[in-house]
């Protein structure tokens, strides 16, 4: 672990995966504070309001020391300095991600050089895994099963209740 370094993982976490919770497990093994920054893009409609995001996001990591979670409106690399940290931690799945992921580091490191990105590759189990196959998995299926494939049982009940609204 790298001593007195904190580092930001920034998203949308609508809703938060488990490939997210396991972005988020292994970077507490690389830094002892990350910061979860949901980010709100006024310009979308989420499945959860930036609040339940929070909420859902801190219900799941509660067993994570150095964790914390907020939400930040504009660009990441603000939001980084705002929080007093100089790294980014970004989830990458194989081919879908990449040049995106790449080309957002390029553009960060010409807005702030003092941020440092630190690209983790998705675990194999979950490198298939976004929001919109899983609401659309929770749309077709009753069974929990099923939906506890891709996200954290903690919050199926959640998803399923506001999918149905």
């Amino acid at each position: 672990m790298t001593p007195d370094i904190k580092a930001v993982y920034t998203g949308s976490f609508d809703p938060v995966t488990l490939g997210h919770l396991d972005i988020i497990r292994r970077a507490c093994g690389l830094f002892p504070k990350i910061v979860v920054g949901i980010g709100i893009n006024k310009d979308k409609r989420p499945l959860f309001e930036p609040e339940k995001r929070v909420a859902l996001v801190r219900r799941v990591t509660r067993d994570m020391p150095g964790v914390e979670v907020e939400t930040f409106d504009g660009l990441a690399v603000d939001f980084v300095r705002q929080v007093g940290a100089h790294v980014m931690v970004r989830g990458v799945r194989p081919l879908t991600d990449i040049a995106g992921e790449f080309t957002m580091m390029m553009a960060n490191r010409q807005l702030d050089g003092g941020i440092e990105t630190v690209f983790l590759m998705a675990d194999e189990q979950y490198v298939h895994i976004s929001s919109s196959l899983l609401k659309q998995i929770a749309q077709m299926s009753q069974d929990d099963e099923h939906l506890a494939k891709f996200v954290p049982r903690e919050i199926i009940a959640d998803v399923r209740d506001q999918l149905r609204r």
